[in-house]
């Protein structure tokens, strides 16, 4: 599943820049004038009025999508004040596209990590107790490799991982690459061949339950 942003802001410029980056990026985005809950991560301007009573009042509510609030002041005051109201990150404007984009995947990671379930298309990841759970509500139990296989897909759909870098990351370095080609076959047995895609030459992404 693609994280979805979204995006709260009165300023044009700032909403059109924003919406060019994140697109670029591949990351599905709104864009609101107040914040909602739905999301897995929120970018506030903090040049829009209220936008830090906003944020308490969401945070109030139980929203507990991650926020990173764009502010042109940058004082430790300010930052202060943003994190009070509950914001998780804070990046002075201008900013460089490259800066937006990883303080994103920062905060895109630390929420997935946080989570006990991680949706998955129309399924979830179960991640207490190392399951997926389908559309029905049928459970698939997988191992804990299998599990933390998936759940490195997921977490990026969009990332194509060659198979070294999967090997490292879930396996570690003394496993082989042919360790992921098996594992891959293993959550392929349990949940249909397309849960995982190979990319030829270039190693494997996220799929879809059917």
């Amino acid at each position: 599943m693609i994280p979805k942003l979204l995006v709260v802001s009165a300023d044009e410029v700032l909403i059109t820049r924003l919406g060019e980056l994140l697109a670029e990026a591949g990351y599905e985005h709104d864009v609101a004038g107040a914040g909602t809950p739905g999301y897995d991560l929120m970018i506030i301007d903090r040049e829009l009025a209220g936008s830090l009573e906003m944020l308490t009042e969401l945070r109030r509510h139980a929203v507990t999508a991650r926020a990173l609030v764009l502010s042109p002041i940058g004082d430790d005051r300010d930052q202060q004040a943003a994190k009070s109201a509950g914001a998780d990150d804070y990046l002075t404007t201008p900013f460089l596209p490259s800066a937006l984009l990883r303080k994103i995947r920062g905060l895109l990671r630390r929420h997935i990590d946080n989570a006990e379930t991680i949706p998955f298309g129309r399924a979830e990841l179960d991640v207490r107790r190392y399951e997926v759970v389908l559309p029905k509500g049928k459970r698939i139990a997988l191992s804990v490799r299998e599990f933390d296989l998936l759940r490195t897909l997921v977490a990026r759909p969009t990332v194509i991982y060659p198979k070294a870098e999967l090997r490292t990351k879930v396996f570690g370095t003394e496993a082989s690459e042919s360790t992921v080609d098996t594992y891959v076959y293993y959550l392929r047995k349990k949940l249909g061949h397309g849960v995982v895609r190979s990319v030829y030459r270039l190693g494997y992404k996220a799929g879809t339950i059917s």
